[in-house]
């Protein structure tokens, strides 16, 4: 996700298929169930042995397949993910739908945006009724920086569920990107109101109140947000820039630097880094790190004049 935070993805919800598993003694089904078992423990790695042991026995095992790219796509393996859904579409499935979202979501995280748009436009044009047909389009156009085709594809999304908190808060940053933060307020109370223990509306605050330079503030929020969802790569890599701003400059790279570990594509935290690098005075690695987030993204905020400040030391 090429923007401050990552798209509220949080719809992905790993599934423990168990369909077609008539019997313990058919091998695939015993594989999959192994592998779920595994999967219940968190023990990823021995979940994908035992899911690519089902596709030995069956390389068109639907059931297995899913599991296995979900397990691919937690692990932030995106392209072997993507492999395994275009396979079961390939194969057809009663689960297209479902696929076509979860490829389309894996498309955008990988940063195949038209890919994406793909697959959302199938999901609309197959399925309109469904929010999460447009909570995917607008999540597209919020890439490909298109905001008012994108707060139109969250409010069709809202019309059919009004209460979604991944449509108010994902509408609330397409407000924040256009400097209307009371907007994007309201939207975030709103959707507190639904689910305070909703991570993502904490980090948008904090956001909110660091483009108000009100830095002790978003380190609140963010703090809030970290308590609730502690293994969120992009709220590591935000409380580090408003360490930077709080002159933490240490604690603010480990920040950064365990952001980047867990998401070494995020230009965010590359811009970060500089930023880091040009308040410690190391004028070339400043302008390394800020003319790489900058290719990356010629109109992220910050960058620019970082880089430019850069160049003066």
């Amino acid at each position: 996700m090429k923007s401050l935070i990552r798209p509220i993805l949080n719809i992905l919800v790993l599934l423990i298929v168990v369909s077609g598993c008539d019997s313990q003694e058919d091998r695939k089904g015993r594989f999959l169930l192994k592998g779920n078992e595994k999967l219940k423990e968190n023990d990823l790695l021995g979940a994908l042995e035992f899911y690519s042991e089902a596709l030995k026995v069956d390389p068109q095992f639907n059931d297995a397949l899913l599991n296995r790219a979900i397990v691919y796509e937690k692990q932030n393996n995106l392209d072997l993910a993507i492999r395994d859904y275009s396979q079961i579409l390939s194969n057809g499935s009663e689960i297209d739908t479902m696929v076509y979202f979860q490829r389309g979501i894996a498309y955008l995280d990988n940063g195949e945006f038209y890919k994406a748009l793909d697959d959302s436009k199938k999901l609309v044009s197959t399925n309109p009724d469904s929010w999460k047909s447009y909570f995917l389009l607008g999540l597209v156009h919020e890439q490909l920086k298109d905001h008012t085709s994108a707060l139109v594809a969250f409010e069709k999304g809202l019309e059919l569920n009004p209460t979604n908190n991944d449509l108010l808060v994902n509408k609330a940053t397409i407000h924040y990107y256009q400097n209307e933060l009371d907007i994007a307020i309201s939207l975030l109370e709103k959707a507190e109101s639904i689910n305070p223990k909703e991570a993502n509306i904490y980090n948008l605050r904090s956001m909110i109140s660091f483009e108000e330079k009100m830095y002790q503030e978003a380190m609140e929020w963010v703090e809030k947000a970290l308590q609730l969802n502690p293994k969120e790569s992009y709220f590591y890599n935000n409380r580090g820039l408003y360490r930077l701003f709080l002159d933490d400059l240490e604690n603010g790279l480990d920040d950064i630097n365990l952001s980047l570990k867990q998401n070494p594509k995020n230009a965010f935290a590359w811009r970060n880094k500089g930023i880091y690098y040009y308040f410690k005075g190391e004028k070339s690695l400043a302008i390394k790190y800020l003319e790489d987030a900058s290719k990356n993204d010629p109109e992220m905020p910050l960058a620019n004049e970082y880089l430019r400040l850069s160049k003066e030391l």
